[in-house]
């Protein structure tokens, strides 16, 4: 299996050069550790953002800002259009109904079928659908991951790579402007891995959604990233496409591509 690697020449003009996010100057700290000193960066509508760096670098409380989680100490956070640090809790809700998330396990009720995992999260967001409106959603998200035929499964009889499938498929479901992979292919084998990176791919093009994708992953950020940041110790330390900081000659940058 050939994968294709991500580039923003792919994209039509005008999906590109629109910023969706904008992180200005944003400081976040817990007592005396500084998780964010002043990170500044723009994604722009249609393009795939990964963010590296090694534990406890800011990434994930890059991604708690983003979506209100977690209040800054200073700094702004656009999100189409709207300063998200400046929201009340009702407003702040209507932003985080366009993003769509895929958590690192998948993150299913346990409880629940996959139907019925999809149509919580899909009528959570729209309370009047009719039945039949919900059922499609459901069979338009699970084939867009190849799991129609999980329906009616279990999450403890899905396998791990099926468990991100579905957990994808429920991203998805209310057509996100914006999602948001965390891990994506962590604790997968590598053919599967490589699946999950299609996917990816593939939903970037069919829906030209604006992506922030955190790994470790170097396959995966090189195939899935039309632009790449990296953290350390709450600042971008270089940021560009895989190819360029593949050759950047800064040695702890140089660390990342060390077996």
């Amino acid at each position: 299996m050939k994968l294709k690697e991500n580039s923003l020449l792919t994209h039509e003009k005008s999906a590109i050069n629109e910023p969706l996010i904008t992180f200005k100057n944003v400081y976040k700290s817990y007592g005396d550790n500084k998780v964010l000193n002043g990170i500044s960066f723009s994604i722009n509508k249609g393009e795939n953002l990964v963010i590296l760096g090694r534990s406890g670098s800011g990434k994930s409380v890059a991604v708690k800002c983003l979506v209100g989680l977690t209040k800054v100490d200073k700094g702004e956070i656009i999100v189409m259009g709207n300063d998200i640090t400046k929201l009340n809790e009702h407003d702040l809700n209507q932003i985080r109904m366009k993003i769509g998330f895929l958590f690192q396990n998948g993150a299913l009720y346990d409880s629940m079928t996959v139907k019925k995992n999809l149509a919580f999260t899909l009528q959570h967001n729209n309370k009047n659908l009719e039945e039949n409106e919900v059922n499609l959603a459901i069979i338009e998200a699970l084939k867009n991951v190849g799991l129609e035929e999980a329906i009616d499964k279990m999450p403890a009889e899905l396998s791990g790579g099926m468990r991100k499938r579905i957990g994808l498929a429920r991203a998805l479901i209310n057509k996100p402007e914006i999602i948001i992979y965390d891990e994506p292919t962590a604790g997968l084998d590598t053919i599967t891995a490589r699946e999950i990176i299609e996917l990816i791919q593939s939903i970037k093009l069919k829906y030209n959604t604006t992506s922030i994708i955190i790994t470790h992953d170097l396959t995966c950020a090189k195939y899935t990233g039309d632009r790449i940041i990296i953290l350390k110790d709450g600042i971008i330390k270089t940021e560009g496409s895989f190819n360029e900081i593949e050759n950047n000659t800064d040695n702890w940058v140089k660390s990342f591509f060390e077996k």
